[in-house]
C-alpha cells in the first residue's frame, strides 16, 4: 500500500480525472476527501472508494474560496493531518483572446489559477505539521504549448507551471514537495467539450488522434497513475518538474 497511513485532498473530485486519482490514491491505502463544487458528484467518488474498502469523505467546496478551502482541510485533519495535496478542479472556455470576455477570463483565473493558491496557502501548514508531504497539481499541455482557441485556459494553465517551481524552491527545506502533471488530450467530459465546438466534430477528433504516435488519447487512469506515483514515497526526490502524459505526442514537430 504505497499510500498507507496518508491523507490526501483531491479536488476537482467528482469526475474525471479527478475521481480517478481519488479512487487511486484509496487504493493506494491513503484516506481521501472527495472535493467538488458539485457535492453530489463527490458523494458518488466517496461511495466509490467506500464500495471497494478505501475510505474517503465527501465534501462540496467551491475551490475559488478560502470557505471552500478551509473546508477541505478541516475535513483531512478530522481523518488525522494531511499529506497529499492533488489540485486538480478547473473548468474550461473556448474562444480566442478577442472573443474571450472579461467575465470568462476572470472565472478561469479564479478556478483554474487562484483557486490553487488558496488551497495550496490553507495546505502548507498541515503538511508542515506531518513533517513534508506532496503537492501535486494538474496543469496541462496547454501550459506548454499554445491553442489559438484556449488562451486563456493555456495562460492559467502556464501560470501554475510557474507557481510550482516556485513552491519547490521555497518549501522543498520542508520536505515538502511539488509537481505538476501536463496531460494532453484526456477522454473526460471536459475533453468531449472541445471536440464539440469544432465545426465538424469526429473529424476534428480523427485529425488530432492521428498526431498522437500512441494514437488514442489518454484516460483519466493514465493520469491518475502518475499521481499515485508522484505523491507517493518512491517519488521523494522529484520536485519542481512537469510530469507530460501525452502519448507522445511533444515528441513530434509535424
Amino acid at each position: 500500500m504505497r499510500l498507507d497511513g496518508k491523507v490526501a485532498v483531491v479536488t476537482g473530485a467528482g469526475r474525471g480525472i479527478g475521481a480517478a486519482i481519488a479512487q487511486r490514491f484509496a487504493s493506494g491505502g491513503a484516506s481521501v476527501v472527495c472535493a467538488d463544487i458539485d457535492g453530489q458528484s463527490a458523494q458518488r467518488t466517496q461511495a466509490t472508494i467506500e464500495a471497494a474498502g478505501g475510505a474517503g469523505r465527501a465534501v462540496e467546496a467551491d475551490v475559488s474560496t478560502r470557505a471552500g478551502n478551509r473546508a477541505m482541510m478541516d475535513a483531512a485533519l478530522e481523518l488525522g493531518g494531511l499529506d497529499i495535496l492533488h489540485a486538480n478542479a478547473a473548468i474550461q472556455v473556448m474562444g480566442r483572446l478577442e472573443d474571450t470576455s472579461e467575465a470568462d477570463w476572470d472565472a478561469l483565473h479564479a478556478a483554474n489559477l487562484r483557486g490553487v493558491y488558496l488551497g495550496i496557502r490553507e495546505a502548507l501548514p498541515h503538511l508542515r505539521a506531518r513533517g513534508g508531504g506532496s503537492i501535486i497539481i494538474t496543469a496541462s499541455l496547454l501550459g506548454i504549448v499554445g491553442d489559438p482557441d484556449m488562451p486563456a485556459y493555456g495562460a492559467m494553465k502556464g501560470g501554475l507551471r510557474a507557481l510550482c517551481r516556485s513552491l519547490a524552491a521555497a518549501h522543498g527545506p520542508e520536505n515538502i514537495r511539488c509537481n505538476t502533471i501536463c496531460p494532453g488530450d484526456v477522454e473526460t467530459a471536459m475533453g468531449a467539450d472541445f471536440f464539440a465546438h469544432q465545426a465538424d466534430p469526429e473529424a476534428a477528433r480523427a485529425e488530432v488522434l492521428e498526431r498522437y504516435p500512441l494514437r488514442r488519447f489518454a484516460t483519466p487512469d493514465d493520469v491518475a497513475n502518475v499521481a499515485l506515483f508522484l505523491a507517493s514515497d518512491e517519488a521523494s526526490y522529484l520536485t519542481g518538474i512537469d510530469v507530460v502524459v501525452d502519448g507522445g505526442l511533444l515528441a513530434r514537430i509535424y
